[in-house]
């Protein structure tokens, strides 16, 4: 399998970047897509020019950070995949394949295809986590929960953080990012005490770090490949209207 690659270079946040093309020669169609740029990449060192920057790690559709936006769809448009699960058979031999990164003013790139998403990290270090001291580990089942509150929580849980969502939503939104890490804490038992506190200081962070605002347009569902629904952006406003009054002084 032959492929035209048009490959967005830009050197930092600063660099105003370019697309270069790139040829891809003798790919197998079993190749995953990280695998065909690995390739692609020992071609360009062996000729001593600058490989292509873009971030992996798990493979495996676990950690998030090999995203990029391929020929307009975030993670490619292979539903439910993050880009490391996208195998070449998805393509056709001669095809050209344009590769960007996560485009917006909250994630800045760092070199070609890698940008920085620790605005996600402070958005979650403002409150996406259970600090009340709880004490050794309990033995199961001592705190019932309904099962249609777990259910809804490990949906929201399995988010992974790896920005598709931002990428894929016209106003550059993080809403569905941060509805999945208020609502499965905020669905559980052990997440009330901090309930209202949470999603507070979580959404101040969130307009804080600049990202865009939802409206309604769900290309953020679409691209999200761990299938967080959308609900977890109506609890998300709902907590946070409840919290201006609750935490009124």
């Amino acid at each position: 399998m032959n492929l035209t690659l048009k490959v967005w270079r830009q050197n930092g946040p600063t660099d105003k970047g370019q697309f270069k093309t790139y040829e891809a020669r003798d790919i197998s169609s079993d190749a995953s897509f990280l695998e065909m740029l690995d390739i692609v990449n020992e071609g360009l060192e062996s000729k001593g020019e600058e490989p292509i920057g873009f971030e992996s790690d798990c493979r495996e559709g676990i950690c998030g950070v090999c995203g990029m936006v391929v020929n307009g769809a975030a993670h490619h448009s292979t539903p439910r995949a993050t880009l490391c699960q996208v195998h070449m058979r998805e393509f056709k031999d001669g095809d050209t394949v344009t590769l960007e990164p996560f485009r917006s003013k909250a994630f800045p790139v760092l070199k070609d295809l890698i940008v920085d998403r620790s605005a996600f990290d402070r958005v979650i270090t403002a409150g996406g986590y259970i600090s009340v001291r709880a004490g050794s580990a309990p033995d199961a089942h001592v705190t019932p929960i309904p099962k249609v509150l777990s259910d809804r929580s490990m949906d929201a849980a399995a988010c992974i953080g790896c920005g598709a969502c931002v990428a894929a939503c016209p106003n550059a939104a993080a809403m569905l990012f941060t509805g999945a890490k208020v609502t499965h804490l905020n669905l559980l038992p052990q997440g009330q005490p901090e309930r209202y506190k949470r999603v507070q200081a979580m959404v101040e962070q969130l307009e804080h770090e600049g990202f865009g605002h939802c409206s309604n347009h769900q290309e953020c569902v679409r691209a999200c490949p761990k299938g967080v629904p959308l609900d977890v952006i109506s609890l998300m406003n709902r907590d946070f209207i409840g919290a201006q009054f609750k935490l009124r002084s």
